[in-house]
């Protein structure tokens, strides 16, 4: 790798180990059919970007969208919890098949390869780099209209793997109203921005409080800062979700998709319509010109 590297294959003449061919994307599996691929990312952990993955995917479903999630966090996987999920995936000669929640979100994560949910992962980053990419490769994705990819976080080996191996149509920052957060969100768009990856919208998670009795929203963390990183950054859309016990207890007992009021679901709309004006769709159709 050159010392001066971007990560930036497409635009680099230099004569790298790491290039492959030109170009380091990676063919989803030949069976699968994925339209636009998303990826959920923050700076640190902590700030409910697992949660605002499993929002956004069961507003895409909730619309009538075919969905799926990627739980790229190996060592720290949540989403099928919060889908209720708790079967062990399966696979034949063909490849391997994602599990599928009630509402039909379709997904794959560490946690549904694992004899026992709460076994640990210990392995190290270039191990994990190459599980996540036999999330992409080797399963067998049905028909999906929307991937959301639930990133590790930080700016690591797995980030760095999926910006440069998957085609990613954009990506979705989660913060929390703290200064201190906004400093390091900002280095994972400054990475998707080296990437040459679109940012499509900024999540602020607990952005505020409603009282139970007078209806004032209350700054818990302070005054939202998700307003002035999207204008520093040129970010399009920006959402708040408050601190809501009804989330939390629907993530808890597996019924993310059954949360009386998704705060994301007009959030979804947004990016869905920014997307729709970009063309073509990136993941599936490539893939079937490959396969025609």
């Amino acid at each position: 790798m050159a010392e001066n590297c971007s990560h930036d294959c497409s635009s680099c003449g230099e004569d790298c180990p790491s290039r492959e061919g030109g170009s380091l994307k990676k063919q989803p599996h030949a069976m699968s059919d994925i339209r636009r691929v998303i990826a959920v990312v923050s700076g640190k952990g902590g700030v409910g970007k697992s949660m605002t993955c499993a929002l956004l995917a069961a507003a895409a479903q909730a619309k009538g969208n075919v969905t799926a999630v990627m739980d790229a966090d190996i060592t720290g996987p949540s989403i099928p919890k919060m889908f209720g999920v708790h079967e062990r995936a399966r696979g034949d000669e063909f490849g391997i098949y994602p599990c599928v929640s009630e509402g039909g979100v379709q997904m794959m994560s560490m946690n549904l390869l694992l004899e026992n949910e709460d076994d640990p992962v210990v392995w190290r980053g270039a191990l994990i780099s190459g599980t996540v990419l036999q999330f992409w490769t080797d399963v067998i994705w049905q028909g999906v209209d929307f991937m959301f990819v639930d990133m590790p976080p930080g700016t690591g080996d797995v980030p760095l793997t999926l910006f440069q191996s998957i085609p990613l149509d954009g990506i979705i920052v989660v913060t929390t109203p703290q200064d201190l957060v906004g400093m390091i969100v900002s280095k994972a768009i400054n990475m998707a921005q080296m990437m040459n990856v679109p940012i499509l919208g900024i999540v602020e998670n607990m952005s505020y409080l409603t009282c139970p009795d007078c209806g004032r929203k209350i700054s818990v963390f302070g005054e939202s800062v998700a307003d002035a990183i999207a204008l520093e950054h040129g970010i399009p859309a920006v959402a708040k979700v408050p601190i809501d016990r009804e989330l939390t207890l629907a993530a808890d007992s597996g019924k993310i998709e059954e949360v009386e009021r998704n705060y994301l679901a007009d959030f979804f709309d947004e990016i869905a319509a920014e997307l729709a004006k970009k063309a073509p769709v990136a993941s599936g159709e490539k893939n079937k010109e490959k396969q025609d």
